[in-house]
């Protein structure tokens, strides 16, 4: 069984992590425009923020009133998903480097990525949002959150997605002359 304490330290040190991630993000939307960078989709980000911070709350308040009782075997595996979330993602955000943010930014010029996880998978940080939006939550046995986030998250993933393609359909492609 896992107990709440621990529950809730997990969660805030995602937090944590997610802040972390928000001044890379700053630093790397900052670099990308000064780089003639173009930005698309700005109307589906604060709904992005909004789900993802309800999404940390929403666990911790589930966790609180309904005071679940969740098998060691549950706990321990989710946790194992969550942490190997983590590591696609910081995989993801250093393979993309500068070009890496939480917004949709092309820099005109450089060809896509390739590398790392991008050379099996075209959104593999989305894998680890997918995977740690079912797994966080069930560390302590908070399925409702999974749920709804899961839906919610899959809705919004169908917009982000296709305007990250289309974003990225402007690119050159390797061999090919970059398009005036």
């Amino acid at each position: 069984m896992t107990s709440l304490a621990a529950f809730v330290v997990l969660v805030g040190l995602v937090a944590l992590e997610r802040l972390a991630e928000l001044v890379v993000s700053k630093r790397n939307a900052a670099w990308s425009l000064a780089h003639g960078g173009v930005e698309s989709g700005r109307g589906h980000y604060p709904v992005m923020v909004v789900l993802h911070t309800g999404f940390l709350v929403a666990m911790l308040v589930e966790a609180v009133v309904r005071r679940p009782v969740v098998p060691g075997w549950l706990a321990w595996s989710m946790l194992a998903l969550v942490l190997g979330a983590q590591g696609l993602r910081w995989w993801c955000i250093a393979t993309l480097g500068r070009r890496w943010n939480t917004r949709v930014i092309v820099v005109p010029g450089l060809p896509p990525v390739r590398t790392g996880p991008y050379r099996r998978l075209a959104h593999p940080n989305y894998v680890a949002v997918v995977v740690e939006g079912v797994a966080l939550p069930l560390v302590h046995g908070c399925w409702i959150t999974a749920a709804v986030f899961t839906v919610a998250n899959a809705a919004l993933l169908t917009v982000r997605i296709r305007i990250e393609n289309d974003a990225l359909a402007a690119l050159p492609r390797a061999g090919a002359p970059a398009r005036a």
